[in-house]
């Protein structure tokens, strides 16, 4: 089968290759972004493969499937850039790659929690210059401090046992908490409660209606004073003019962030060179006390080797006329004879 994938990197044509390799499928690789424009470079793949800069909006998916498009497979988890409702009139197949590593997202929410409490890209900077002083690097043990987990899904789960594992005590807010979640041992409590109790809150929640601003001026006032706050889940988690405000009175000691609210404009992966030039994004990455990455949480050999097999995998299910696993549109049912 014949496969299109829009906003193609090197490393997707490496892994999907490799994913590839003993398949029968033709691979289309397409650096632009998707959108009602670009739609039209799929003509005659039955299967098309988007990232979360795509857009998958009605008018895009009307032109993709009057060009022969069956299947949308994501290469991501998220799936707010695709009008499913959409892709469901038209009779398009949708699927997403779900859980495709959990310890990578988990293990880089450390990362930046570490790199901010032992001011590590001060300390890199200072050295690179020949200042070895440690004035002013002071930072502390996570051994003993309290931990939120707000959202206790997959990657929540994960990082609570690795901060457990510095000898923190895990505390967790979720509305709906697995029976894995509350096998693990966390305390559960409600949001306020574990705000208020915590020395680092770590965001892991999906960003829906209800969780969008999750952290604002009034959620903020819960928090423990000096806390450190960690965001590897959505950017519009964060009121971003409150998280500043909070940095300012000494409410937040710190932040660590792999996006940010208005990333969606902004983009996932802007052309070398051309930074993010919101004034709000801007005023974050010029804090001394705010570590961001570029959304990079998720991009390790193992994430982005099983995104690429789950992509094939649904090719080669919807080629063998099967329905893909992990499915958030199901396949048109067969006309009645």
């Amino acid at each position: 089968m014949h496969l299109a994938v829009f906003s193609a990197k090197p490393h997707d044509r490496c892994f999907l290759d490799a994913a590839n390799a003993r398949g029968p499928h033709g691979i289309l690789y397409l650096e632009t972004a998707l959108d009602r424009h670009t739609a039209a470079l799929a003509d005659g793949h039955v299967a098309v493969s988007i990232y979360i800069d795509d857009r998958a909006d009605a008018s895009a998916l009307a032109v993709l499937a009057a060009g022969g498009t069956r299947l949308i497979t994501l290469r991501s988890a998220c799936h707010s850039h695709v009008d499913l409702e959409a892709a469901r009139r038209l009779g398009l197949t949708v699927s997403y790659a779900p859980d495709y590593s959990p310890h990578a997202v988990a293990e880089h929410a450390v990362a930046l929690l570490l790199s901010l409490v032992r001011r590590i890209p001060h300390a890199y900077s200072r050295v690179r210059e020949g200042n070895f002083s440690v004035e002013g690097l002071l930072g502390f043990d996570l051994h003993g401090k309290t931990v939120a987990i707000v959202g206790a899904g997959r990657i929540g789960l994960v990082t609570g046992r690795i901060l457990r594992g510095f000898g923190c005590r895990v505390l967790a807010c979720d509305p709906h908490p697995s029976a894995e979640a509350l096998a693990e041992g966390f305390t559960f409590g409600p949001l306020q409660e574990v705000l208020g109790e915590a020395d680092v809150v770590s965001l892991h929640c999906p960003l829906l209606p209800a969780t969008r601003h999750l952290v604002n001026r009034s959620t903020l006032a819960w928090f423990k004073r000096g806390a450190v706050l960690i965001n590897t889940s959505r950017g519009g988690l964060l009121d971003s003019h409150a998280v500043i405000e909070a940095l300012g009175t000494g409410r937040l000691s710190a932040v660590g962030i792999d996006l940010y609210e208005d990333e969606a404009r902004l983009g996932y992966d802007p052309p070398a060179g051309q930074g993010a030039h919101d004034d709000i994004t801007s005023r974050l990455i010029s804090l001394s006390n705010v570590l961001v990455t570029g959304h990079q949480a998720y991009f390790t050999r193992e994430a982005v080797s099983a995104i690429s097999r789950a992509t094939l995998a649904a090719v080669d299910a919807f080629a063998a006329g099967r329905a893909p696993a992990h499915l958030l549109v199901a396949p048109a049912p067969a006309p009645a004879i």
